[in-house]
């Protein structure tokens, strides 16, 4: 998605592909949906915006794709970043299992499981997993950056359709951390690993194989949220504070 937007804004704006860079609020996988997704651009010294609307409708046609729709072009308020200024995101996970009555319509963005899953269980551990924790036994590790995050929601539900939705919410996650959630629910779920220990491997601060990651396909990005504008510097100045020059 980066890629593709940052060179149909070069080309709406008139100016050299090198100097559009997008900053996005939440990187993705490749294979990972969104639904909402926002990013921010610096705009070339001497490039001129013109109409906004116009810009969304030029963008948008040079995109020429349906897999990304472009809702709205702003000014940023002072003091906006995209990434640090975020408060939180949101992310569902979304797993036909068993117990479900499969939709060949979703395909696209549900994971198949083989397995009847015990969302029961699955939420038993998701509660007890919720707090500012270290997360190293979910993350990909990355050097210089920390694991250190703040986990406010996750809890799975059925659909009519008996599909399983796992709702994930934080202040920002690692490097496939979400999937990796996933995977530890799923795994009690079948009933291959207790909560309890779960629990003890994440307290143990090391990268774990005892759980799956999960595929891409059944992770969307659904929200992103920020503070008011008049917070938004501060809110940037302080996650920087807190995860450093080299976090994710």
């Amino acid at each position: 998605m980066q890629g593709s937007l940052e060179e149909a804004l070069a080309i709406a704006l008139r100016c050299d592909r090198k100097l559009v860079t997008l900053v996005v609020a939440g990187r993705t996988d490749a294979g990972v949906h969104a639904l909402h997704q926002v990013c921010h651009v610096d705009i070339p010294e001497g490039v001129k915006l013109g109409n906004l609307e116009s810009l969304q409708k030029r963008v948008q046609g040079t995109l020429r794709t349906d897999d990304i729709a472009l809702h709205q072009i702003s000014l940023a308020p002072e003091g906006f970043e995209a990434r640090f200024s975020a408060l939180s995101r949101e992310y569902e996970y979304r797993i036909d299992d068993r117990s479900s009555k499969r939709n060949p319509l979703h395909h696209l963005f549900t994971y198949r499981s083989p397995y009847a899953l015990d969302d029961a269980a699955m939420n038993t551990l998701s509660r007890k997993l919720r707090g500012l924790h270290d997360w190293a036994a979910f993350c990909r590790p990355k050097p210089g950056a920390t694991t250190i995050r703040t986990l406010t929601h996750f809890e799975w539900t059925r659909d009519a359709d008996g599909i399983l939705t796992g709702s994930v919410i934080a202040d920002a996650f690692c490097h496939s951390m979400v999937r990796s959630l996933v995977g530890s629910a799923v795994a009690v779920g079948r009933g291959k690993l207790s909560a309890t220990e779960v629990l003890r491997l994440r307290d143990k601060g090391e990268r774990t194989s005892a759980w799956t990651t999960m595929p891409a396909k059944g992770l969307t990005l659904i929200s992103v949220e920020y503070p008011s504008d008049d917070q938004l510097a501060q809110r940037a100045t302080d996650t920087r504070a807190k995860r450093g020059p080299t976090s994710d």
